[in-house]
């Protein structure tokens, strides 16, 4: 292989789903352990982009080379996009999701049909060796379900209710979800 490219994360389950969507490239992907990449990143951007760059500026900044990054979350409408940027830090960090779940959950007790309209969003940096920065955006649109289902995701996963398959995302086989997903379409932006 030509090219490596270093994807700012450890995590196993995104890494699939990145090598898969990505393969075509002809380039090694690399997880930031598989690069022996350690460094502390602080996402303090105010948006998804603000912190995907951060990310990927703080790796590229120890590898060189070409590095991605992404920064993802829930948005809902009705809390005016609320948890947002911060979702995985939404109501405690050290809050589980399952509790987060029911949290928002109840926070809209009473708001029916498209009031509960929510989307998992994803953008993608991409550091390139000269230092260019170019970004992409994904989005898996739904609506909040009224209670968790699924165990075949992580996260907000259980809670975000596709109405085009009837079920949430937790729900879909891995296949189906990285068709579809924010972090999927993000990538394929990405690539092209």
């Amino acid at each position: 292989m030509e090219h490596k490219i270093v994807f700012a994360t450890s995590n196993e389950g995104k890494m699939r789903e990145i090598r898969e969507i990505l393969k075509s490239l002809g380039a090694e992907i690399l997880s930031l352990k598989e690069a022996g990449v350690q460094v502390d990143i602080v996402e303090d951007g105010d948006t998804f982009e603000a912190n995907a760059i951060i990310k990927a500026k703080a790796v590229w900044e120890k590898t060189g080379g070409i590095v991605l990054a992404d920064d993802s979350g829930l948005e809902i409408d009705h809390l005016g996009g609320e948890p947002g940027v911060y979702s995985a830090r939404y109501m405690g960090e050290d809050t589980s999701y399952e509790i987060k779940n029911w949290n928002l959950i109840h926070r809209l007790n009473g708001v029916e049909g498209e009031a509960r309209s929510a989307r998992f969003t994803a953008v993608i940096a991409c550091v390139l060796p000269d230092g260019r920065v170019a970004t992409t955006r994904g989005a898996m649109e739904g609506r909040i379900a009224h209670e968790p289902a699924g165990c075949g995701g992580f996260g907000y996963d259980p809670i975000l209710m596709l109405p085009e398959y009837g079920m949430t995302s937790a729900e879909l086989t891995m296949e189906e979800k990285n068709k579809i997903s924010h972090r999927g379409k993000a990538l394929r932006a990405m690539k092209e």
